[in-house]
């Protein structure tokens, strides 16, 4: 059963990160408007496709800083139990700093329960719509990196490759398709066309201003037209662009994808690894960043809050910036992504375990 104490420093948990994030969430829109609204006004963006992806880019955007937001609570309200010397009361009272410890520890399992049901439902989702609007409304005017990578050309199975030009997955259209089918090195057929749509009620694709060519002994054969419906061995994810199709798929589709792509000997796997990876480690890092906060704000300083607060900033973007260079080092290396995600949780595991003993201390 929790006591009278393990409620009141899980209430100030709990409070204290979700005031963090809805301080910071409206910082972090007025910041996105005030670079995107001169190319949503040239655009004439409709209001109610600016208000759906503010809805995405708040779960995308609390995602990504998830554990510098939880850092920083904490580090914020132990620093005040420890200035208001609640802390140095409990522990007199005879209470061991590890019981002390225990409704944080309840407080990182309810977050990180949380945050792995985000990561495998809710975040994918919001992924989807976030970079969606961005294709179709940003492209260029900074969106360079989106830009370069519109363009998709992927090895389908061991003879079929596919290629697409800005594919954008709320229409299910793509343009300057073409798809080639190879045998024992040669070319057999070629299918090009404009634009490509997928039709969800007939489970087919549509071709439209489409030419066929089909490489035969004697000569080839040709066959053009305007429209035509047919079916393909791909799926639909396979026009997504590479940059960002791993963090639109929920659990399920997730593993299936890499699966699917794995057996196809994909150049890409690491990146998509790296995404289903990261969806265990953030929710473990949150019981990680809570005891290293607690192991440095419980003490009371000379410098106060103050002193406290540069020290989580300066950890927690230590931490974000592990995870972005190791995460970048598993997508463009040999680095096996399992290693590579976990490693720094395992770093700043090792740093919370030497804080803590000095915090008992």
């Amino acid at each position: 059963m929790l006591t009278i104490l393990d409620k009141y420093i899980l209430k100030r948990y709990l409070s204290t990160f979700t005031v963090m994030i809805l301080l910071f969430i409206p910082i972090g829109i007025t910041i996105d408007v005030s670079e995107k609204v001169n190319k949503m006004i040239e655009n004439h963006v409709p209001f109610a496709a600016i208000a759906e992806y503010y809805l995405d880019f708040t779960i995308y955007f609390a995602n990504l800083l998830f554990p510098i937001f939880l850092f920083l609570s904490i580090i914020w309200f132990t620093s005040k139990l420890a200035n208001n010397t609640e802390i140095i009361a409990i522990l007199s009272s005879g209470i061991s700093f590890t019981r002390f410890l225990r409704p944080y520890i309840i407080g990182a399992t309810i977050v990180s329960i949380f945050a792995l049901l985000m990561g495998f439902f809710l975040v994918p989702k919001a992924s989807e719509g976030f970079n969606n609007f961005r294709y179709t409304y940003l492209i260029g005017n900074g969106q360079n990196e989106i830009r370069d990578n519109s363009d998709v050309y992927r090895q389908i199975n061991k003879e079929e490759y596919i290629y697409v030009s800005n594919y954008n997955s709320e229409s299910k259209m793509a343009f300057y398709f073409s798809m080639e089918r190879f045998e024992k090195d040669k070319l057999k057929y070629k299918v090009t066309a404009e634009r490509i749509t997928w039709n969800p009620k007939k489970r087919n694709y549509s071709l439209f201003n489409y030419t066929k060519r089909k490489v035969g002994p004697l000569g080839d054969y040709i066959e053009t037209g305007s429209v035509k419906d047919t079916v393909f061995k791909f799926d639909l994810e396979d026009l997504t662009p590479v940059v960002y199709i791993a963090e639109t798929l929920n659990y399920t589709k997730l593993t299936h994808f890499i699966d699917k792509e794995r057996l196809r000997g994909s150049s890409n796997i690491n990146v998509y690894l790296v995404v289903f990876y990261k969806k265990f480690s953030i929710p473990i890092s949150a019981f990680i960043l809570t005891i290293i906060a607690v192991a440095v704000s419980a003490m009371k300083r000379r410098g106060g809050m103050g002193m406290n607060l540069a020290i989580g900033i300066l950890l927690a973007f230590a931490f974000v910036f592990l995870d972005k260079v190791f995460g970048v080092l598993a997508e463009k290396s040999s680095a096996p992504p399992i290693i590579a995600v976990w490693i720094p949780n395992f770093v700043f595991g090792i740093l919370a375990i030497f804080l803590l003993r000095n915090a008992k201390r």
